[in-house]
């Protein structure tokens, strides 16, 4: 479900891009270090957007290496950008990817899932032990979304709430003044993850004839592929312009920009490029 979190390259300044570039490879090179080579296969572009948040808010000191070559990219050297909000971030992709292999294991049987999270099983419990709460809301949030399918649930606001909970108390690090706006910015931000991944599976549900609460909305646009369209894209308009205010009222000058372009830009990628494989789909 995760990965729809990330930045417009094109839009973005060279020294913004090497920035972002530098907390990425930070954040796989901590998964290594933390957890080893396997933990790595599981980084994803959401949690470095939530480094990067952190940072611009928290302004943590951060460690910066240069000239640093990985065995991905052998022949390329690369910054790395490091603080502690690297670990915690580090954590909460080792606890989402181990939950989310589990469920897809559950629903669609893959062997190599079932495989890579009972890899991922020591790194699992080590996050787990030392992020209780946020272990405990992926778990609660997996078991809820479990019920919805279950029950077939069609009430697409409380089902994509159930993300947007999950994903607002792993936003809000820390319990400070800062909590409250954290915790609602991810919610928002969970909501439009989990409206877009609908979104973008609806055809294969319909084919499959499995769960898709956004299955009941098309049928209450008589089945119309633009109406449908521009449905789904005003609930994820509305899920982003809060987020965004949010961000706003927020006191971040520290890669404000690399946000900026994350929030407005960014995260319409993913949807362009639905947008392109439907048109090339009808050509």
């Amino acid at each position: 479900m995760f990965g729809y979190i990330t930045v417009n390259k094109d839009t973005l300044s060279e020294e913004n891009k090497k920035i972002y570039q530098s907390y990425y490879c930070g954040l796989c090179q901590t998964m290594k270090s933390q957890y080893g080579r396997r933990a790595q296969m599981a980084l994803n572009y959401d949690m470095t957007f939530l480094i990067v948040l952190l940072t611009g808010l928290y302004e943590p000191d951060s460690v910066t290496r240069d000239g640093f070559v990985c065995s991905v990219h052998p022949t390329k050297k690369r910054t790395l950008r490091t603080n502690e909000i690297t670990e915690y971030a580090a954590a909460m992709n080792i606890l989402l990817a181990y939950y989310n292999l589990i469920d897809d294991w559950k629903d669609d049987k893959s062997l190599t899932k079932k495989t890579y999270a009972e890899m991922l099983k020591k790194d699992f419990e080590k996050a787990k032990k030392s992020y209780p709460i946020q272990a405990k809301a992926i778990e609660d949030y997996i078991a809820r979304l479990a019920e919805c399918e279950k029950s077939n649930d069609t009430n697409i606001d409380a089902v994509a709430g159930l993300t947007g909970e999950m994903l607002g108390i792993l936003f809000a690090w820390k319990q400070d003044e800062w909590q409250k706006d954290l915790k609602e910015f991810g919610c928002y931000m969970g909501k439009f993850i989990y409206i877009m991944d609908a979104y973008e599976d609806i055809g294969d549900d319909v084919k499959k004839k499995s769960y898709n609460p956004l299955i009941q909305l098309m049928h209450c646009c008589n089945n119309d592929q633009e109406k449908f369209d521009k449905s789904c894209r005003l609930m994820m308009t509305s899920m982003l312009s809060e987020a965004a205010k949010i961000f706003e009222r927020l006191p971040i000058l520290l890669h404000a920009d690399i946000i900026r372009n994350v929030l407005y830009s960014g995260v319409w990628s993913k949807y362009e490029y639905i947008q392109m494989k439907k048109r090339k789909k009808h050509k």
